[in-house]
């Protein structure tokens, strides 16, 4: 039978949350039963603290994330009667301890995180536990206190008993009490509020209420008092700080109320206090830890977002100016070091920012990983902010020794500055500065650079692009244009190359410059080029098919370098090839010369295998790189296609002689070479003269055919080109 639960509870519950729950639920009932008054066994009372353990974990994993419910769970321990003070020290131990321990497996959120949020966890838990067990005293406490009072005017036969049972409740209640006459004087304190201010009754008899003001009092407070000595109402309920007698501030919730007398007139002040210091000094700690980066102490992206929300939204003609800093090649040092090394970086570096950062208005604040911010809001923030980035700059120029060895700290920085109270939020305004941060590092580094909206613009679009790309794909949103490949020597159409373009629902047709880095970047590129190939090839078989008079058809398709790396490609080209019909001779791949700049034999075993199948390697944009034709012999290759730069200088009349020796000195070894040589970019008819007398085999541009649908391509003539 246990086996067969066991096997059902773990196809009901695969990751085994239940179980940890139960875990969770059985060492918190093991730290606060014995503290406990409550008529339940242990196991009875700990499934009475299961769901409020699955409640925790909800909390802690929440999508929207909600502290608060957790209060919740502080005051059902009260409902259970776990009133003695070590039942919420426990209770905060056991969740500080296990509960991400036994709760927070889940991928979606950091360790860091989840420590952060059981932080606040934790606070709401005490707070709720706190307001819980208040509520019951009060009501407790205030009952016996009014009773006890309508006991001192009962008839005199009965005033002995009612005054010593006065006075043991009095004395023994664990909340201070104080009585004061309408005009404030204090005439009965018991022990417990004579210890809350220090020991001595005389620090407290005698005195009046209003002698105890604060400078922390809220405004309404002493109204309420006033309104209450009236008779205009019975009680009032308040937070309050006290000065004690050695100056440390006592803080407590109070609770005055109005006693009357048997006429209903206002006679006396019954004041109940619960001391509330250490609870609040918990809560400061707990808040210092949820707003301040634990291994800094610098405040962290959450108190940081707060300050610049209000100094964003501010009015009064105030300015902000925002730092945006990321550590160059702080990789690196994690690497070679360690972690802990890196941390210890981050430390130093931290101070030396907090260094810069000291003028009224101004903040550090740490994001995460080696990322910071610098705030500086006022007036004179467009000039204070590029004074502030120039400061942190300097400040990181000076090595930093860790482990006997020195480093030089590099830093890329984006600064956003602007007026209080514009259109822009927040969050769009660290977004624009994470976006400049990056420009400042694609600048080399070591610079601050200004926040541009064009370039910001720019940066959102590109990002939208990536990440809509997959979607693209798979809703059929590419297409495929041809450029025609003209023979120079009879002008007839030798081939075409593909040339795939996006047909993007916002930006309407995008070119391949505007989404190929992307789709290489991303890795999209692999499935997105094997899409053009088989579309390309499919298109060259129909073309053969239908105007097979006119001899085949060859077709050029491009190869990105992270397809070059792809261990498919040479089974996937046999595949379209096979799946097409189309021969491997009318298959031409072209890959650029920055790729097979250096390549090792590896890199080009794939072109070699399809090389040797019947597949043409063209050389693309040739001249743009390093290679020289010598090179030429190692590579796969036998279609040069040389870079449009080459006749930008044949549009001239005359023509550059310089470019024309060029593109002569290039064609002759390529023929010895056996090497066919095709040239791009060609707009005149004078260029296209030049390069046949010259010795090109083909070219393509404007001159012949812009890139088009494929049904125009045997339309075309060289007539219809002039």
């Amino acid at each position: 039978m246990r086996a067969s639960s066991q096997a059902t509870g773990s196809a009901a519950d695969p990751d085994g949350l239940e179980d940890r729950l139960r875990r969770f639920a059985t060492i918190w009932s093991r730290a606060i039963f014995p503290v406990t008054a409550t008529s339940m066994t242990r196991p009875e009372f700990e499934r009475h603290l299961l769901p409020l353990a699955r409640e925790l974990s909800t909390a802690l994993h929440a999508g929207s994330f909600d502290p608060r419910s957790a209060q919740h769970t502080g005051a059902a321990l009260v409902d259970a009667h776990c009133t003695d003070p070590d039942a919420l020290s426990r209770t905060l131990g056991v969740i500080d301890s296990y509960l991400v321990l036994y709760c927070g497996s889940a991928q979606e959120y950091s360790a860091e995180e989840l420590r952060a949020r059981c932080a606040r966890l934790q606070h709401s838990v005490a707070a709720g536990y706190a307001h819980a067990l208040r509520e019951r005293t009060l009501v407790e406490q205030e009952a016996i206190a009014r009773s006890s009072m309508r006991a001192r005017s009962d008839a005199a036969e009965a005033l002995h008993a009612t005054e010593a049972r006065f006075r043991a409740i009095f004395e023994g209640a664990a909340i201070g009490i104080g009585i004061a006459d309408l005009d404030g004087n204090v005439l009965e304190v018991n022990e417990a509020l004579t210890r809350m201010f220090g020991g001595l009754e005389h620090h407290v008899r005698g005195h009046k209420v209003t002698d105890w003001s604060h400078p922390e009092d809220r405004p309404h407070v002493w109204e309420l008092y006033r309104e209450l000595v009236r008779g205009d109402r019975d009680h009032f309920r308040v937070e309050k700080p006290f000065y004690r007698n050695d100056g440390t501030v006592l803080w407590t919730n109070l609770t005055v109320s109005l006693l009357r007398d048997a006429d209903g007139l206002p006679q006396y002040q019954l004041a109940l206090m619960e001391d509330t210091t250490e609870r609040r000094l918990l809560n400061l700690r707990l808040r210092y830890e949820a707003t301040h980066d634990a291994l800094t102490g610098l405040p962290n992206r959450t108190l940081f977002f707060e300050r610049l929300e209000k100094a964003v939204t501010a009015g009064g003609g105030t300015r902000f100016g925002l730092c945006y800093l990321d550590l160059d090649g702080f990789k690196a040092i994690n690497d070679s070091l360690g972690h802990a090394a890196g941390d210890r970086l981050l430390v130093e570096v931290a101070d030396r920012l907090q260094s810069c950062a000291t003028a009224p208005g101004e903040m550090v604040a740490r994001l995460g990983g080696d990322e910071f911010v610098a705030l500086t809001t006022g007036p004179g923030a467009q000039r204070d902010v590029h004074e502030l980035a120039a400061r942190i700059l300097a400040v990181l120029a000076t090595p930093i020794r860790i482990d006997g060895r020195e480093f030089t700290v590099r830093g890329s920085i984006g600064i956003v500055e602007g007026p209080a109270g514009g259109e822009r939020t927040a969050a769009e305004v660290l977004r624009s500065a994470d976006i400049t941060m990056y420009r400042a590092k694609s600048a080399g580094g070591n610079r601050f650079e200004l926040a541009d909206p064009e370039a910001d613009a720019r940066a959102i679009t590109r990002h939208g692009l990536t990440t809509s790309l997959p979607a693209a794909l798979e809703r059929g949103e590419f297409f495929i244009e041809y450029q025609p490949l003209v023979h120079l020597g009879d002008g007839t159409v030798h081939g075409a190359e593909a040339l795939v373009r996006w047909c993007h629902p916002q930006h309407g047709v995008l070119g391949p410059d505007r989404f190929i880095p992307l789709a290489e970047h991303t890795g999209l590129i692999v499935p997105l080029g094997r899409w053009v190939l088989q579309e390309a090839v499919r298109q060259a078989r129909f073309w053969q098919q239908r105007h097979a008079d006119g001899g085949p058809l060859r077709i050029n398709v491009n190869l990105s370098p992270a397809q070059l790396h792809h261990p498919g490609l040479v089974a996937d080209t046999v595949a379209v090839l096979e799946r097409s019909g189309l021969e491997p001779g009318a298959l031409c791949l072209e890959v650029t010369e920055s790729a097979l700049i250096g390549a090792d034999e590896d890199l080009l075993k794939p072109l070699r295998q399809l090389s040797e199948m019947g597949v043409d390697i063209a050389l693309d944009d040739f001249g743009t790189g390093y290679s020289n034709l010598a090179n030429l012999r190692r590579l796969p290759v036998s279609v040069l296609k040389l870079d449009r730069s080459f006749t930008q200088g044949m549009q001239r009349s005359p023509a550059d002689p310089v470019d024309l020796k060029i593109v002569e000195g290039i064609v002759s070894p390529a023929h010895s070479l056996e090497l066919a040589v095709t040239v791009e970019g060609v707009e005149t008819g004078a260029q296209a003269v030049q390069l046949r007398e010259l010795g090109c085999d083909t070219a393509q541009g404007w001159y012949y055919a812009r890139p088009g649908p494929p049904e125009k391509l045997h339309a075309l003539s060289l007539a219809d080109a002039v």
